[in-house]
């Protein structure tokens, strides 16, 4: 059945939640226009989603998929304000995901049927990757396989200096960049799913590279937002003291993102360079 519901996230949210805690066996998803829109329904978020577990042991598999990009489209459609749900991430109550590939996209809905304690799920992907030949695959990576909370380098250098720890879209800017000035000593890494954090899988992961200290955090959020502060709090748990940690992106900013085209592309070919240089 199809329904034109009303515009107010507050409200859709609500009933979804409600909808999907009373029908555990369904699939239920939410979609925002733009990311940034889910501020509209923060207090569903709040006060039901992130937390009625804990108060009240409700158990839903609720799906949010909100766009969440930087790609010079303005402060109003760029963030879905990532941080804000990591800031909720406690007692694995909820999945917070960035897939990058339709296979991903698709075993990671998969596993959210199949979880054996429902959990909401959380997904950003930038509108960019919807038809972009990088996040296509191949008929048997959606007929097989399982969604990997980690996805390493498909070109890995040989001898690798320098590791770029990151998350969403950013990472084909990085291998676009990697590639058109043929660097050879920087090792590429997908955080596929932040919450909850893969410890384990990313510590094997620096194990196999454990003779390289320079590993970099990049993200397209300005600092105070996005990931930098929730990773680097895990990242210092399995790091090594030898190990040099650095943050690569854009400055502290009070919006989300700039809204003039041109400022944003600036601000982008920055960042590349800053995280090979």
């Amino acid at each position: 059945m199809i329904y034109d519901s009303l515009l107010s996230e507050y409200a859709v949210l609500g009933f979804e939640y409600g909808y999907s805690v009373t029908r555990n066996d369904a699939l239920v998803l939410w979609e925002a226009q733009f990311g940034d829109f889910v501020n509209g329904g923060q207090i569903i978020i709040d006060q039901f989603i992130s937390s009625a577990e804990d108060k009240w042991d409700q158990k839903c598999r609720v799906v949010m998929l909100l766009p969440h990009g930087f790609e010079g489209q303005g402060p109003e459609h760029s963030s879905a304000r990532l941080e804000r749900f990591l800031t909720l991430c406690a007692e694995e109550n909820i999945r917070v995901t960035l897939p990058t590939t339709s296979a991903q996209y698709f075993h990671l809905l998969r596993s959210q049927i199949k979880l054996p304690k429902p959990m909401p799920l959380v997904v950003l992907t930038p509108k960019s990757l919807l038809r972009a030949d990088v996040a296509k695959c191949r008929r048997k990576d959606l007929t097989s396989g399982a969604f990997q909370v980690i996805l390493e380098d498909p070109e890995p250098p040989q001898k690798p200096n320098r590791i770029l720890l990151c998350s969403g879209k950013v990472a084909f800017d990085l291998f676009d960049y990697r590639k058109k000035h043929k660097i050879k000593d920087t090792l590429i890494i997908r955080l596929e799913q932040l919450y909850p954090f893969p410890f384990d899988q990313l510590t094997g992961i620096l194990k196999k590279f454990s003779s390289v200290k320079d590993i970099r955090w990049i993200q397209e959020e300005p600092r105070n937002m996005g990931a930098w502060t929730f990773a680097l709090a895990r990242l210092r748990e399995i790091l090594p003291s030898s190990k040099e940690l650095k943050y690569v992106g854009r400055l502290p900013s009070a919006s989300p993102a700039t809204g003039i085209f041109q400022m944003h592309m600036a601000e982008l070919e920055l960042l590349l360079r800053q995280a090979f240089d």
